[in-house]
């Protein structure tokens, strides 16, 4: 197949198996579809629909696919606090699921609906949901290093406090704290955490959460984000559907969150349509098209699994990494 165009595309060398929607809808089985349509409308967002049918067709599968991964690691774990003789002394670390994509893609919507899935199974684990953005550097330090215009960027994050919370959460820490970011604002809020205390499975949404790191020239060990994840999922589209999908959401914004006078891009609210659409073209050329085929895009083929969208929003295809 050669819509993944960075992958592989003949299925006798390829890392994945490809599956058309309908095909991948087939293996929901009996997965019970614990949602409701207005629990569905909650989740989703004004500017990446989903509906009960797009749950059916694509993540009740997907449901499935997860508890059967967590399901062996956690038996493997038993296995391995037998092995070592570790007895009751053992502790369950979280399973952790990565979540990439570009600006625009839809991976919140995908993240929230998920962890609601992944909530209501049958053993009732515990499931968070942590962002990367509260991990960005405040505004203050962009603006002093230069960096506002690469916001988003991987050198824009604080790595170290990324990479400190992310081996706290798997060494099973209670009560580890995550910065909060405000999207009014455009700021990580001062003061302000969410505190993750042990869940039995985490979902890390961000841009560039599968980005690998330059390697040390003496062998030392240098760890990636992708290091701590027991399973990746990329949400992807044509660059051009992200395109059209990051314009029609910042000027739909423009009409609701930018009228508020504390929203950071709040004078943008009372341009022209002409005029706003001319500054939502110029950040998505100038940082997010950038910051797509520079980082993000090169980080798809490293995903577990790859979600590639259709125009209508809809899943169209799934690839799954063959064991």
């Amino acid at each position: 197949m050669d819509q993944l165009d960075q992958l592989v595309p003949t299925e006798r060398y390829s890392p994945y198996r490809f599956f058309s929607a309908d095909e991948w809808a087939k293996f929901r089985a009996d997965t019970p579809l614990t949602l409701s349509g207005d629990e569905v409308r909650r989740l989703s967002s004004l500017y990446d629909p989903i509906d009960l049918d797009e749950v059916r067709r694509i993540y009740l599968s997907l449901s499935r696919l997860l508890s059967a991964h967590v399901e062996t690691t956690q038996e493997l774990f038993r296995q391995r606090a037998a092995f070592f003789n570790a007895g009751s002394n053992a502790r369950k670390t979280p399973f952790i699921i990565g979540m990439a994509g570009s600006v625009a893609v839809g991976k919140s919507t995908t993240a929230r609906v998920l962890k609601e899935l992944m909530g209501r199974w049958p053993s009732s684990p515990k499931v968070d949901l942590v962002t990367t953005d509260g991990f960005l550097y405040p505004n203050e330090v962009l603006r002093r290093e230069n960096l506002m215009d690469r916001k988003g960027f991987p050198d824009s994050y604080d790595a170290g406090s990324l990479l400190r919370f992310l081996a706290a959460i798997k060494s099973g820490q209670p009560d580890v704290r995550a910065p909060v970011y405000s999207h009014l604002t455009y700021d990580v809020t001062p003061g302000e955490f969410v505190t993750v205390d042990r869940p039995d499975i985490l979902i890390f949404e961000g841009l560039n959460v599968l980005q690998p790191r330059d390697l040390p020239m003496d062998g030392k060990f240098v760890p990636f984000v992708s290091d701590f994840f027991d399973f990746s999922i990329y949400i992807d589209a044509e660059e051009e559907l992200i395109h059209q999908w990051y314009i029609a959401r910042f000027m739909r914004l423009r009409e609701t969150a930018f009228r508020n006078p504390e929203s950071f891009f709040h004078r943008y609210s009372t341009l022209s349509d002409d005029a706003a659409r001319a500054i939502a073209e110029g950040l998505w050329h100038n940082i997010n098209l950038k910051n797509l085929k520079e980082n993000i895009l090169p980080t798809r083929p490293r995903a577990d699994l790859i979600l590639r969208k259709g125009p209508n929003h809809l899943v169209e295809e799934v690839a799954l990494r063959k064991l």
